[in-house]
């Protein structure tokens, strides 16, 4: 599918899956800047102290995988973009199975389609789009990744409101990290 077929494609989606974004459970405290979702038994990355300068944040998982987050970007059609990089930095083969989403009507068997942004202060969670032929929009592939092998990543998301400039960023086995929005 061509790049305009897909992002064609994604802003079909973006209404019916905006309107459809999961609300978040919590309590209704303020968090500081830093912290993860309210109500959240996830721990939670600090952005500011652990990521590599240059970077929105950073997430340490199991068997030593790190995703990195480069950038979180808002474009003109009302969604996010978020890019990285996953390097396993453990002894063994790493295979990204458990980031998928847990839908059975998506194909790829092996992508970061679990992934959501959550936006704490209107207690809503934006999952990964999906084309029209039920792929998500997002790094597929992610499987025999090698001890001290890197490859990138993406997610395309519907984008919060405007107001909104930081946002958790969660993968299914890490821990939830902050990031800041820009564009």
């Amino acid at each position: 599918m061509s790049a305009g077929h897909r992002r064609f494609a994604a802003m079909a989606l973006m209404v019916p899956l905006a309107a459809a974004a999961v609300g978040c459970g919590g309590d209704s405290g303020d968090k500081d800047d830093g912290g993860g979702s309210p109500g959240s038994s996830r721990p939670v990355a600090d952005s500011e102290d652990s990521a590599p300068a240059g970077t929105l944040g950073e997430l340490k998982g199991p068997d030593d995988v790190v995703v990195t987050i480069s950038s979180a970007v808002r474009d003109g059609g009302g969604f996010v973009t978020v890019q990285g990089s996953v390097t396993n930095r453990g002894k063994a083969v790493f295979d990204a199975l458990e980031w998928r989403s847990k839908e059975t009507g998506l194909k790829s068997r092996s992508a970061i389609s679990g992934a959501s942004l959550v936006d704490d202060r209107s207690k809503k969670r934006y999952l990964v789009l999906r084309d029209t032929d039920g792929e998500c929009l997002c790094t597929t592939g992610l499987t025999n990744i090698k001890p001290g092998e890197s490859r990138p990543l993406f997610a395309q998301f519907p984008a919060p409101p405007s107001e909104i400039t930081a946002v958790d960023f969660q993968l299914p086995t890490m821990p939830t990290v902050r990031i800041r929005l820009s564009g």
